[in-house]
């Protein structure tokens, strides 16, 4: 039965819980920059000992918990002397670097009056959606796991640029969750819930369930949030929901202050029902981890080949070529409008694709070399958009 906006959910005195929350045995938490740090933009020792404990019991419990933190460029504000959070990337990126070292260290504080070790993973876009750079994420945080360790996972601040951001930590987090397979992840914030609207404002109800997009018709979720030194808000959970119960993830989201009772099962926030398909992990980074460093242009018959019969893209369906990248580098298959159908690694730099455009692989073998035998985009490396 759809529980929906305002509708009372069920009470954990009735004995009635989420079960999908209490049956998850793999479980990544997201927390938000101002639900860790005070005013002035320092680590909340009370905050981060809050949230370490409810993470502490659930690791007691058997449970494998993986924490995205925000927060690195937040805590390096007051030791630096900037009283808010700087617009520049080289002074975030300076801030990241302080602050890094002060909020793995709390983190490691913390965790081990709860016997845990904790363990720092920094990721940038790069390291997720390169073949070997994915599979070795995997391994680590796996063996962190396995060896019953916290893995806390953040973006490289210090070194990441705009070409290779993941945006914010609500998406980061959506994807660490599908590249762990985790059986649930939870956004934690300064709000309590999707609401239809500002909370503040009359008229507003909280969602408790959204299974599809029709419970999020004329919600007003645009708005970037109360937070003032993080940068996320309330479109940046919606879309990481949208990306983990995508890949099969229910997703629950709430106030920081919520966090023990929502991970025990309780109807607070906002529980997001996943979808029933969970599709190849890798394939599903490349689609949602990814920016494009470039276009190929295709004919109406690559266009079918690639997406009608799932097969690689070849120099003979491509009529022209955009952008600077790289082999190994995402880019977008488009069709004769320029829509994209489809993304995928390139093998070939930018400045070589053009003059093997329209020839077969066998008429480049003979001319060039057998190394120019191969698809400028292998099957294996490109997902349908």
């Amino acid at each position: 039965m759809r529980t929906r906006r305002g509708t009372p959910g069920p009470t954990p005195q009735n004995g009635r819980v989420r079960d999908v929350v209490t049956a998850a045995r793999r479980v990544v938490v997201k927390i938000g920059s101002s639900s860790l740090t005070t005013a002035a933009g320092g680590l909340d020792d009370g905050r981060v000992d809050a949230l370490v404990g409810t993470l502490g019991t659930l690791a007691a419990e058997g449970r494998e918990v993986v924490l995205v933190s925000s927060g690195a460029i937040a805590a390096g504000l007051a030791p630096l002397g900037l009283s808010r959070r700087p617009r520049d990337l080289a002074t975030q990126q300076a801030a990241a670097s302080v602050g890094q070292g002060l909020l793995i260290g709390r983190y490691a504080a913390a965790f081990a009056r709860h016997g845990r070790t904790v363990g720092q993973v920094l990721l940038t876009v790069d390291d997720v959606t390169r073949r070997a750079h994915y599979r070795n994420a995997y391994r680590t945080l796996r063996k962190l796991l396995d060896l019953r360790a916290v893995p806390i996972v953040n973006e490289n601040d210090t070194v990441a640029t705009e070409e290779i951001r993941f945006g914010d930590n609500d998406r980061l987090a959506a994807l660490v969750a599908a590249l762990v397979h985790a059986d649930l992840l939870v956004l934690l914030s300064d709000v309590d819930a999707l609401w239809t609207g500002d909370p503040a404002r009359p008229g507003s109800s909280r969602i408790s369930e959204v299974h599809d997009e029709r419970d999020l018709t004329g919600v007003a979720i645009g708005g970037t949030g109360r937070a003032g030194v993080g940068t996320g808000g309330m479109v940046t959970k919606v879309e990481a929901a949208r990306i983990a119960t995508g890949f099969g993830i229910p997703v629950v989201l709430t106030a920081a202050p919520l966090a023990a009772p929502a991970l025990a099962g309780e109807p607070v926030g906002t529980l997001f029902h996943p979808s029933r398909r969970r599709p190849t992990a890798r394939l599903f980074w490349l689609a949602h981890a990814t920016s494009p460093r470039g276009r190929l242009h295709l004919d109406a018959g690559a266009v079918a080949a690639v997406v009608g019969r799932r097969k690689s893209l070849l120099p003979a369906g491509i009529t022209a070529v955009d952008g600077a990248f790289t082999a190994g580098d995402p880019v977008d298959l488009v069709d004769a409008g320029g829509t994209p159908v489809a993304r995928g690694l390139v093998n070939y730099d930018a400045v070589e694709l053009p003059g093997l455009l329209g020839r077969s692989t066998t008429e480049l073998a003979a001319a060039l070399g057998p190394a120019y035998e191969r698809e400028v985009v292998h099957r294996d490396d490109l997902v349908l958009l």
